[in-house]
């Protein structure tokens, strides 16, 4: 009976003990809403500036226009391809290509004319993602006071969303039949024109620029090889096979050059550390949404 007692009467205190951790709790998760969000909202902003600055490469005191850099491609062990591309922003203003043919010694060489300029979808599907993010952020400012953690969730997931898709378009490249990559726009990019054995592709791979040249040859119509065309593919191999005007080509030689764009690690990096901070205020959030559930999260 005593025991009973004893048990009964520590209930109020067990009550009151409670009733200060949700006060403290309550108190925390209000800052946490109104000054902690802020300071990861503005941590946001300025790193995504900082990806977005480096889509656009402005040159010093001339912020309307973009800086023109230079990539060599090429390798020591391969020499079937060499070249040289400009890359200003999300364009390719300039490629010099040399292609040594492999049944001979003759080397051709193509550039882009002059009126012509690439743009590299990837880069600029990156930026349009960045850019779609700063909206989100911006559309929040310091005076803004958040209700529920499931507000902050919903902004920090739509945040996320952009900056995943900005990721992947440079992480993965699109893939492309044979016979869209014949008939792109860029075999028409070139003085003097491509012949029509040859084809390239130019794509971003994570901080790389890419270029392939393909060599073809025309499959005789009497050729005794199964012919199967090739599906789609960011890099189809020797021995892939495409039908192209009622003829039937098949690649004989790919040849892949590539350079290192210091700028697009950077963008890199600058998205992992904002998914990161946004994925680091959510797990805050989810740590007080556990201790009580009456509250709408």
């Amino acid at each position: 009976m005593l025991n009973t007692q004893r048990s009964l009467s520590e209930l109020p205190r067990m009550s009151a003990a409670s009733q200060v951790e949700r006060a403290v709790l309550e108190e925390e998760f209000n800052w946490l809403l109104k000054e902690e969000v802020h300071s990861v909202l503005k941590q946001l902003q300025d790193v995504l500036k900082e990806a977005s600055r480096r889509f656009s490469m402005p040159t010093p005191g001339l912020e309307s226009q973009q800086k023109q850099e230079n990539f060599i491609l090429g390798s020591s062990t391969m020499d079937q391809v060499k070249g040289v591309l400009t890359l200003q922003g999300e364009a390719l203003t300039q490629a010099d290509i040399n292609l040594k043919v492999a049944k001979s010694s003759q080397v051709l060489h193509f550039q882009f004319r002059e009126d012509k300029l690439w743009k590299l979808q990837q880069i600029q599907d990156a930026r349009n993602h960045v850019n779609q993010a700063l909206q989100l952020l911006g559309s929040h400012d310091e005076s803004y006071r958040f209700k529920t953690g499931a507000e902050v969730n919903k902004l920090m997931d739509a945040v996320m969303l952009q900056l995943t898709r900005a990721r992947n378009r440079l992480t993965t490249p699109a893939s492309m039949t044979l016979p869209e990559l014949a008939t792109s726009g860029l075999m028409k990019m070139f003085t003097p024109p491509m012949p029509g054995d040859v084809m390239v592709n130019f794509f971003i791979n994570l901080s790389k620029l890419c270029l392939t040249v393909y060599q073809l040859h025309v499959l005789p119509s009497n050729t005794m090889k199964n012919y199967k065309p090739a599906g789609s593919s960011v890099l189809h191999n020797p021995g892939a096979m495409f039908e192209l005007n009622n003829n039937r080509f098949e690649v004989s030689h790919v040849h892949k050059v590539e350079c290192v764009v210091p700028w697009l690690n950077d963008t890199l990096v600058f998205f992992t550390i904002s998914l990161q901070l946004c994925q680091q205020l959510k797990d805050k959030i989810s740590v007080f949404s556990s201790f009580w559930n009456y509250r709408p999260f």
